[in-house]
């Protein structure tokens, strides 16, 4: 059983930048790659980022291409770097792992965070 929980949230200007955590309560580099989904109030949770087991490879959705940055480390924490933060990123952020290579798809992720509230004002 792998636990996760996400800190970093807040409230940040348009434009702004914020770092997102994802600590898992056991080691996870070089067995599960890491994403990141969003959910905005009455909508679907979408995919944002991807890392894989080893850090080598990511992916990212086109919504956050260029502005957002996904890492890990080699033990248990990923991270998800937001810079020139909109007003349509506002969501609860979540992490998650999977055993499938960078997957986009929410269904194949075993294990979730509780989420961490991000809001983009204006």
């Amino acid at each position: 059983q792998v636990q996760l929980v996400e800190s970093g949230g807040g409230l940040v200007q348009a434009g702004g930048s914020l770092r997102l955590s994802c600590a898992a309560s056991v080691r996870i580099f070089g067995t599960f790659a890491m994403g990141w989904f969003r959910q905005a109030p009455g909508k679907e949770r979408e995919f944002v980022a991807a890392i894989s087991w080893n850090g080598g490879s990511t992916n990212y959705a086109d919504s956050v291409k260029g502005r957002f940055t996904i890492s890990r480390d080699n033990a248990k924490n990923t991270y998800l770097q937001m810079n020139s933060l909109k007003p349509e990123d506002t969501a609860v952020y979540y992490c998650a792992a999977t055993k499938r290579f960078l997957s986009a798809l929410r269904t194949e992720y075993a294990y979730w965070g509780q989420g961490t509230q991000v809001t983009v004002s204006s």
